[in-house]
């Protein structure tokens, strides 16, 4: 059976309408202030691969729910007056997260490439144990 939208696609909407930052700009703010990287992927990603030093962890099928302050689940980091720039891996589910919270209402950008090269392109990483 034949989708009316395949995955590909959403992601091509997405990103046709949303803030793209690619990987060396968004290593030129990790130590900005007024940034909030957010990273969706799992805790086994994150574990697996490390991370962005200073990032939120916020997972994926989270995301709207932490962002609204009239949901039971707000974090209150996104009441922060700040640019959120969020990432998964390849950029793919950052995408579409970004194109959902900009239609809330909540302003944020994604990391064109994702996390996937970060690190050659010489981001600092942090990893656990």
């Amino acid at each position: 059976m034949a989708l009316k939208v395949t995955a590909a696609q959403m992601v091509a909407n997405a990103r046709a309408r949303i803030e793209e930052v690619e990987t060396v700009d968004a290593i030129a703010m990790v130590d900005d202030p007024n940034v909030v990287i957010v990273d969706l992927r799992d805790v086994r990603e994150r574990h697996r691969s490390g991370y962005v030093p200073g990032s939120f962890h916020c997972p994926r099928g989270m995301a709207e729910f932490w962002v609204d302050p009239d949901s039971p689940y707000f974090k209150e980091v996104f009441a922060l007056d700040k640019k959120f720039v969020f990432h998964c891996a390849s950029g793919w589910r950052s995408a579409l997260t970004v194109a959902t919270l900009n239609d809330m209402g909540f302003e944020a950008a994604h990391l064109r490439e994702g996390f996937s090269t970060w690190e050659a392109q010489g981001g600092p990483v942090e990893r656990d144990g």
